[in-house]
């Protein structure tokens, strides 16, 4: 496996844990703090209004693609985690790896044959049996 990453990657990862810190949002409040304290200063003029109005936007536009970019990473992240359980659990469906990748119909037809499963068990446990065992057994 390759350590190289990105430069979008690598500009991700940093930008993304240097705003989750709590000083960058104390700074943030800090900038709308002194926006609106010069409201007066500025007569609350359109172009006070447009300086905040524009910045916040350009920042959020900004951050949306770093906050889904964080977002893919740790999803894949987590799909490869919970393949590896599946595929080192014995007795486990290995159809059941990578689910993601299937279409809609597909995982419908999982889920429900899943949804009969949790049916089963629940009436066993009705039953006065065990939720235990797999369906095959």
């Amino acid at each position: 496996m390759s350590g190289k990453s990105s430069w979008y990657s690598t500009f991700a990862k940093v930008a993304s844990r240097f705003c989750g810190r709590p000083r960058v949002f104390t700074f943030a409040v800090a900038i709308i703090v002194l926006w609106a304290v010069s409201g007066p200063l500025f007569g609350f003029s359109d172009t006070w209004q447009l300086v905040i109005n524009t910045s916040t936007t350009i920042i959020t536009f900004l951050m949306v693609f770093l906050i889904q970019n964080t977002q893919n990473r740790d999803t894949e992240a987590m799909q490869i985690k919970l393949d590896e359980l599946i595929r080192a659990t014995q007795g486990a469906h290995n159809a059941l790896l990578d689910l993601e990748e299937l279409e809609e119909e597909e995982l419908e037809a999982f889920r429900q044959r899943y949804q009969a499963l949790a049916k089963e068990a629940r009436g066993e446990i009705d039953r006065g049996g065990l939720d235990i065992g797999s369906p095959e057994a």
